[in-house]
């Protein structure tokens, strides 16, 4: 079992504790790599990389994941999409693959939506 299975195995959500997201890297409290930041989101490189290229973005509302997510949720959403879009363009021009995971066996270990930005090799599949 890779870690960050174990991690998602082992992570709990609870809507009252905030996430290393929230309490850290937006807050600007640990550093963080950040290579994009507005005032709806944050992007910054993964510190456990998965590919060459390896990035988040998240939104700076907390939203624990996406089955969290509400019908007031859908500019925020569509907004984390295009900076994905706009960063992996720039970033990765041959291509990328990009990744929400959702709950524990989707192997979410940080319940603070985020969208995983990979790519620098071909992706295989099916993937997981």
């Amino acid at each position: 079992m890779s870690s960050e299975v174990e991690k998602a195995t082992k992570a709990k959500f609870d809507k009252n504790t905030e996430t290393i997201f929230d309490s850290k890297i937006i807050a600007k409290k640990i550093p963080a790599d950040i290579i994009y930041e507005d005032d709806q989101c944050l992007a910054f490189n993964d510190v456990n990389l998965q590919a060459p290229t390896h990035f988040l973005v998240i939104p700076k509302k907390t939203i624990p994941m996406l089955d969290k997510c509400e019908q007031n949720d859908q500019d925020i959403l569509g907004h984390l999409l295009l900076v994905s879009k706009k960063l992996a363009q720039q970033r990765l021009p041959n291509g990328y693959r990009l990744v929400i995971n959702n709950g524990k066996e989707g192997c979410q270990s940080v319940y603070h939506l985020h969208l995983h930005i990979l790519g620098g090799r071909q992706m295989s599949w099916p993937p997981g």
